[in-house]
This record gives structure tokens, sequence and C-alpha cells, in this order.
């Protein structure tokens, strides 16, 4: 940048200047960063319990270093999220006193592959053999700490396993529940009711307010539990390309279509280089003068940018499209002809048998019972063409199944050679069986996409060192300006928006609509970051961000900006509901229907399980009190999920008597099979836990 260049020529003051402001900022770095504060050296604590720093940074750093780019900000929170499990789990299994023994130890490194199958460790019969297990380590010391680890590891999946069964043990269904469960679905109830729905209201006739939002939050405090929040808002100058820098490029690429003149020094003659149009080596052409570079592949039309794909598909042989835009570029493309099934697209049956590599087969088989069911399932298929799809719904062992076999759209040598040979050296239509290392596989080939080789040139529309410059200064003019004035009225007279504050924790990396930002959010959880804060971040391929902390919350509730849509309408209906109430009066059904301007409604054979009323959905409090009235009897108004009602009892049909009601209960056994999950968001939700990564640089 302009800039930049201005700030090196510079004089010698200048430089020391800049030397001191650095001085002074690793200083302060120093001081912030804890060398010579008081902050804590522990990463957190759970129950009093502390996590040393460095014992966190070493997992994290192993995580980053396994994780396939994870950035070091998620690193952290997943090792803290398993440091916050096992400190809480391994509390209660010493209160339990779980011990694992050697065998079950040994049971539990088995179920890993990379040990269980690891063919070091299997003797002449390919079973897992413990002497050669045990025998490897000794004679390989320096892996003998990883053996250590993951026998911690081990262990404690083992003791999860007896805790998990433990606490399934002791979730017991009785023949009371089961025989309630049966009357819920059982019993009936027919009952006719007036519905005042809370849509009858409108929203402008009943307000909350914020107080009254958090007020609620507050009473409900488990519901909106959180950890402490910034709203931080922002202006987005976007540092993009102005009109004169798009026509420049567009210009510019335009200017290759035709040949050049151009001096040469060394013979002191003109040269007249070839243009687009006549360029004998095109793949030269195109990396000389494309950020893109050249493919010589053919491509079928839906890859082509959809706007111009039916014309550069067209094009004749030699012919020239362009200069036109795709995805942030200026282009311009020659044709090199068309060709006929680059792509093409089939649905296949996967039927595997014993030792291959399938995680889904439905059964298993030998290789010789797969290869007569796949010649079965072709005799079908050949016999009834559209069965195919359900025989493959059926029978295939592929995750494709689901699709009816579809494979979709796919290019040459994307499969495996003798399935991509019969898709592409047969027509539209063919059924034929192959051999895979997968299986056996029905595969029918079901369409094909011709495909054109395009030479294109491309040039990014990028802003001008001059535009860069431009929107550089409007943005610490606006930085400046605002830092003592108003952000809004500052905005307003630069012409700039300000965006929609965004509700971050101190961990989050996301930021909005800008996705991953965590220098801003990490900025906002700085000590020196008050209410009215002001910084300008530079974001890559953006622009300048402008954040303003809008508000700091530390109620230990979520932020009112996000949980306001949610309260705000259930006290909207709280208040719709007290202004239907007050039109129901009345001593028959009849006469409160006439005051709310509403029908009677029949509602018939309704149970407790299934509560639901037609045309409006679930009221189990209509329905419970319908069932709670004698016949003919008339209720007091209800307040439901959709509306105010009053019910009249018409009958009540008890279910007949039974003695067993073992169906029952394994029913309601089948929906508690994961109440063991909930054991560990319950030991976290009482537990004292102290967060302190925001003081390190995560």
């Amino acid at each position: 940048m302009a800039v930049l260049s201005k700030i090196r020529q510079r004089s010698a003051l200048m430089i020391a200047v800049i030397a001191l402001a650095l001085f002074a900022f690793i200083i302060g770095d120093l001081f912030k960063s804890g060398s010579f504060s008081s902050t804590s050296k522990d990463v957190g604590s759970i129950n009093g319990k502390d996590i040393s720093f460095e014992d966190f940074r070493i997992k994290v750093s192993n995580v980053e270093k396994g994780g396939q780019g994870i950035s070091s900000t998620a690193a952290a929170n997943r090792v803290w999220e398993e440091e916050v499990s096992i400190a809480l789990l391994s509390t209660e299994f010493e209160k339990l006193g779980l011990r694992v023994g050697e065998k079950h130890l040994l049971e539990v490194l088995k179920s890993d592959p990379n040990i269980g199958q690891n063919p070091q460790f299997l003797n002449a019969a390919g079973v897992f053999d413990i002497a050669k297990f045990k025998e490897f380590f000794k004679a390989n010391p320096s892996l003998a700490e990883s053996l250590k680890e993951r026998e911690r590891s081990a262990d404690l999946n083992a003791k999860f396993q007896i805790y998990t069964t433990l606490v399934k043990a002791g979730s017991y269904t009785t023949q009371a529940e089961g025989k309630l469960q049966y009357e819920m679905e059982s019993d009936k109830v027919s009952f006719a009711y007036v519905a005042g729905l809370f849509s009858t209201v409108k929203d402008s006739d009943v307000k909350v307010t914020d107080a009254e939002v958090l007020d609620y939050m507050k009473k409900n405090k488990k519901k909106f539990k959180s950890e402490e929040t910034r709203e931080i808002e922002y202006v987005l100058i976007e540092d993009k390309a102005s009109k004169e820098d798009e026509a420049e490029v567009k210009a510019k690429i335009t200017g290759l279509l035709s040949g050049s003149v151009v001096y040469n020094q060394a013979t002191g003659k003109n040269d007249t280089l070839a243009g687009f149009r006549s360029a004998k080596n095109i793949a030269e052409f195109v990396n000389s003068n494309s950020d893109i570079p050249y493919d010589s592949t053919y491509i079928a039309k839906n890859r082509l940018p959809a706007v111009d794909a039916d014309k550069l598909f067209n094009l004749a042989p030699g012919e020239i499209y362009g200069p036109y835009v795709n995805g942030g570029y200026y282009c311009i493309s020659k044709s090199f002809g068309k060709k006929s099934g680059v792509n093409a697209k089939a649905s296949h049956i996967l039927i595997s048998y014993e030792g291959t590599q399938v995680p889904n087969q439905k059964e298993k088989r030998s290789k010789d019972q797969a290869r007569a069911k796949a010649e079965s399932i072709l005799e079908q298929v050949n016999a009834n063409p559209e069965s195919f799809m359900m025989l493959a719904y059926t029978s295939s062992d592929d995750s494709s199944s689901q699709q009816g076999g579809d494979l979709g759209y796919f290019g040459p040598n994307q499969m495996v050679k003798p399935f991509n040979d019969f898709v592409f050296n047969n027509s539209i239509g063919k059924v034929g069986l192959v051999e895979t290392d997968f299986g056996f596989h029905i595969i029918k080939v079901t369409d094909k996409q011709d495909g054109v080789r395009l030479a294109t040139i491309a040039q990014k529309i990028q802003p001008s060192e001059a535009t860069s410059d431009k929107i550089f200064t409007q943005a610490t003019q606006f930085e400046m300006g605002a830092a003592d004035k108003d952000f809004y009225q500052v905005a307003k007279s630069m012409g700039l928006t300000v965006n929609p504050a965004v509700a971050v924790k101190a961990m989050d990396e996301s930021f909005g609509g800008l996705g991953n930002q965590r220098a801003i959010v990490r900025w906002g959880f700085e000590d020196d970051s008050k209410v009215g804060s002001i910084k300008r971040f530079e974001v890559a391929n953006v622009g300048h961000v402008i954040a303003r902390v809008k508000s700091i919350d530390d109620s230990g509730l979520v932020a009112l900006s996000q949980a306001k849509p949610y309260v705000e309408s259930i006290l909207k209906n709280k208040k719709k509901a007290e202004l239907i109430k007050a039109k129901m009066t009345g001593t028959s059904i009849e006469a409160i229907a006439k005051a709310v301007g509403a029908p009677v409604q029949q509602a018939t054979d309704v149970t407790k399980a299934n509560p639901m009323l037609d045309n409006v959905g679930q009221e189990p409090k209509v329905v419970g009190n319908a069932f709670a009235l004698s016949a003919n009897k008339l209720s007091a108004p209800i307040e439901g999920n959709m509306g105010v009602y009053v019910v009249k009892n018409i009958k009540t049909v008890k279910a007949p008597a039974i003695k067993d009601f073992s169906s029952y209960v394994a029913q309601l056994k089948a929906q508690s099979a994961n109440d063991a999950g909930r054991a560990l968001p319950a030991l976290k939700d009482v537990a004292e836990i102290k967060d302190n990564r925001r003081q390190f640089n995560f």
C-alpha cells in the first residue's frame, strides 16, 4: 500500500518513534500476558481442583498437531471440555470406588484397531497375543510413555462403561408407570370447546418492555443460564474494487485479445506479440496472463458459470467469448471443441461379503454367497428394470441405498477401475455385474454428459493501490471520529452502516456474518475494553472492521438481544390471554362462543398421549382439563399453547382393564435408554467451574 511506502520513506526520527512504540507495546504485553501481572497461572479449576496452564497448553498443542488444521481456540475449547468431563467423572468414579482389572483394561485396549488388529500383536492364527504386545513395549522403551497414556485413557473408558451401566441399572420402570402409559394411550375423551386464539389479538395491542423480559429471565435463570457475554457492534468498510478498477481490469483483459507491439531492447526493434486469438501455445499464453492456471479438462455444462453457460458451451471451436464476470474475475474464453460422455451418472446395488471393508453390510455372507445373490438380483433387474430402485433400497450394502443406489455424476477414474470401465464403456441404460474389492456391483448407467474444453484467461477484480489507500484513510477517519463522538452519528455522516451487535462469549471464534474473527472477540474481553471502546481491525480479503463494545453482560444470563424474541412471544401471549379471558363470559359454551366471536368446535376420542386439536396443534392442558370434568360440565378459561379455551365434557371413555402392562413398560424403558447420557450435563450444571482461558492467548 502507498501509505506503507510513505512511512518507509520517513526519517530516522520516525524509525526511532516506531521503535519506542514497539518497546512500549512489548512492555505492555508483558504486563498483560502475566509475566509481571497477578493473573492466574492456572487455566481454570473444577470444584476446587486446578488445571495448570502448562499441562493444558501441551494438550492443546497435541490436538492442534493431530487436528488437520484445527485452530488454537477450537483446540483449547475441545481440551477444556475433555478436562471438565474427566475431572467431574473421575470424582464420581472415586466416590463409587470403581476399579478396573487388568483383563477389563486389556479388552478396552484391544477394541482399539491400532492395537487389537495390529499385525505385530497377532499370533499365527490372527488372534491378539498379550505376550507379543508386552514384548513389543519391553523392546521399545521409548514408546512406554505412549502406552501409559493409552492405558490411562483405557482405564477412564472402562470406568465410564461401568458407570454408565450402573446409571442404567438404577433407572427402573415400574408396572404402575406402564399402567399409566396404557391409560394415557387408551383413555379417550370427547368434548366441545371454544378457542380464543392468540393470533386473533394484534401484537400492537400488547406491549412488552425490556425490563419485563429481563425479569422473566431472572425468574427462570436455569433456562437462560450463560457465560459472560459482550455485545459488539461494528462498521464494515469493504476493501473492494472501484468502478474505475473494474474498468481497468476489463480493458486490460480485452487488450489481450489482439496482438501487441513491444520494443525489444536487445535487438533495438519492435516485436509483434500474438494475442489470445492467434497465440500458438495457448497453455503458455494463458499461464502468462491469467490469475488461474490453464485447465485442459473437458467441463460439463452444469459446471460452467450459470449466466454464461449456454454461450460458453455452444461456442464453435476457435471462437472466443468475453469479457464476462465469473466469481470476482473478468474472463475471456476460447473453445477447443466438445467431447461426449465426459461425465457419467450411475446407480448400483452393492453385495459385499466377509473380508471387504464395507461398514453397512446388511448380512454376513461368503464370497460365493454374495456372487449368487448378486446374480439373482441382476436377473430380477433384467426381468423388471423398474425394480432397481427398490432392490437397491432393500439389498444394497452401500450408503447410496437410501437414494435408490444413485451415485450422482462423476468423472473418469473417480471410481475403482472395474466400475469406471463398465460405466464409461457402456451406453445409457446398460445394466451389468462387476466385481471390485468392495464386493459385487449390479450397475445401471443412467446418464452421460458432454463437455467442452475452454482456454480461459481470468484476472481478479481487486482494488488498486490508490483505492485501498482511500479505503484505509476512510476507515482511519471513522475510527478517530467515533472515538470521542456518537458512533451512529459519525457513521451516518460518512454514509456508513452500523451492523447489528453480535453477542459473543470469551472463547468464541465466530463473529456474526464475518465468520472466524477471533482477534475481534479476544479484544472485546480484554481488561481495558469497556462499554464504548472502539478499535479498527484489518480483515484479510474483506476490508476494515471498526468495532465498538456496545454492552457487557456478566449477569450469568444470555444476552437480552438473544433471549428477547423468544421471551417477548411468551409474555405477549400471557397479556393476550388476559384480554381473551376477559371476553369469555357466559354460563353456556354457546354464550362464551358468541362473546369471543369464535365457533363451538368438537374434539372426538382424544387421548392424553396425543392431545392434538384439529387445526390448532398440541394442547395438553386443554385435553387434561377435559378429562378432569364430569359429563356436560363447563371448564373455566384454560390458557394453552395457542390460545385460551373453554371446554365442555361430552363423554369420557375409560380403557378396558388389562392385567399385563409389560409392553408399555418396555416402551417406557426404550424411551429412557439414553438417560445415562444426561448424567454428565447434570454434573456440569451443579459443579463449580472457573474458566480463566481468556487470560491466555487462545
